[in-house]
């Protein structure tokens, strides 16, 4: 259980700050900028949740618990010494992934295939999930750019690659089935 009596600490004054096996690393270092980025794609979800109910309320609340499991995970470094751990570091697992494709493909089952590529927008939640999948979609290239020069979970990555296609396709289910999706007309404006 984390505990937070006091919020500021002026530990990263300096422009460093702690990762979670307590390595200090600068505010701007790719680990640090990967996880910053998955807390902001759970803070504009956040702001869809203002729009959403029922199901579709309950869903992104399930996700919003997962991107902190992801962060977590991220700011946890040296996944060959978890064993070592005095205590097990969370990581995102691989159930979490094929949770998201599960609903992706649900969610999906009642939509019309797309015969043109669709502009952000249509209805308040649409929006709202166009932004996160735009946001997550960049946590997803920093994680994966990270990834390339430090070990990652690999199921962190798959998160985040299908995160994004199911804040899409639930961008669809908000615009009425994909009914009130706004169509890229190409050229439409010369």
């Amino acid at each position: 259980m984390v505990v937070l009596n006091k919020i500021y600490t002026r530990t990263g004054d300096d422009g460093d700050t702690a990762l979670g096996n307590g390595a200090r690393v600068a505010k701007h270092s790719l680990r640090v900028t990967s996880y910053g980025t998955v807390d902001e794609t759970n803070a504009t979800l956040g702001l869809a949740r203002l729009h959403a109910e029922g199901e579709m309320d309950a869903a992104l609340a399930r996700i919003q618990n997962d991107l902190f499991d992801l962060g977590a995970d991220l700011c946890r470094p040296e996944m060959e010494k978890d064993k070592e751990a005095e205590y097990p570091p969370l990581r995102v697992a691989q159930s979490q992934v094929d949770r998201l494709e599960v609903e992706i493909d649900a969610m999906n089952a009642n939509l019309q295939p797309l015969r043109s590529f669709i502009l952000p927008g249509g209805s308040p939640l649409a929006a709202a999930l166009h932004l996160c999948r735009t946001v997550s979609r960049r946590a997803e290239r920093l994680t994966v750019e990270l990834a390339t020069m430090e070990e990652v979970n690999p199921a962190a990555v798959k998160y985040l690659n299908r995160l994004s296609d199911w804040f899409f396709v639930a961008a669809r289910v908000a615009n009425e089935n994909g009914a009130q999706d706004v169509l890229w007309v190409p050229g439409a404006n010369r």
